[in-house]
C-alpha cells in the first residue's frame, strides 16, 4: 500500500486541482479538504473516493451560488419597482436618466427590463406620462407618478421598512 503524504504525487496533484479550480479561498471547501486530508493522510486508498468527494464539494458549492443567484435577482426584481418610483416621485423622468441614477447607486438595469416595468406600472395606473421635444432626436417620454402611483409607493416603503427591521432584528439576536 502506498503511502499518502502531502510531498508525495497524489498529495501535488491534490493542490494542483484546488488551486486550477480556486477551491481555497472558499473557507467551507477549505475546511473539508483539510480534513480530507487528515484522511486521506491515514488511508491511501481512498484517493480514488477523495476525488468523487472534491468534485461533490464543488457541485455543492457551484448550486449554492446559483440558488443565491436566483435569490438575489428575484429580490432586486422587487426592489426596483420601489426604487424607480421613488426616482419618479422626485421629478418626472425620463428612462434613460433612471438607469442613468440606478448605476450611479450601483444597481445595474439595461432598457430591456426598464421599459417594461414601466409599460406595467403605466397601465396599472400609478405612473402617467408626456412628451417633451428632444434637442437630439424624437420627442421624450417623460414619466410622473399618479395619485394612485403615490399611494402604491408609500405601501411599498411601508413593507420595505418592515422588511428591513425584520432583518436587522433577526440580524442583531444572532450576533
Amino acid at each position: 500500500m502506498r503511502n499518502n503524504t502531502p510531498n508525495d504525487k497524489n498529495g501535488a496533484r491534490k493542490e494542483e486541482f484546488f488551486e486550477k479550480n480556486h477551491l481555497q479561498s472558499n473557507r467551507y471547501l477549505s475546511t473539508k479538504y483539510n480534513r480530507l486530508s487528515k484522511i486521506l493522510s491515514k488511508t491511501p486508498y481512498l484517493v480514488l473516493q477523495s476525488s468523487i468527494f472534491i468534485i461533490h464539494l464543488h457541485q455543492i458549492n457551484n448550486l449554492i451560488i446559483m440558488k443565491a443567484e436566483n435569490t438575489k435577482a428575484q429580490m432586486r426584481k422587487g426592489f426596483l419597482e420601489m426604487v424607480t418610483l421613488l426616482i419618479i416621485s422626485k421629478e418626472e423622468a425620463y428612462p434613460s436618466d433612471i438607469i442613468k441614477k440606478l448605476k450611479e447607486n450601483e444597481m445595474i438595469v439595461v432598457e430591456g427590463t426598464m421599459y417594461p416595468m414601466l409599460t406595467r406600472l403605466k397601465n396599472a395606473g400609478f405612473l402617467s406620462y408626456t412628451w417633451r421635444e428632444s434637442n437630439s432626436g424624437p420627442p421624450r417620454k417623460y414619466y410622473a407618478l399618479t395619485e394612485e402611483g403615490n399611494m402604491f409607493l408609500n405601501e411599498l416603503i411601508a413593507t420595505w421598512n418592515n422588511l428591513k427591521r425584520t432583518v436587522e432584528s433577526i440580524s442583531k439576536t444572532n450576533s
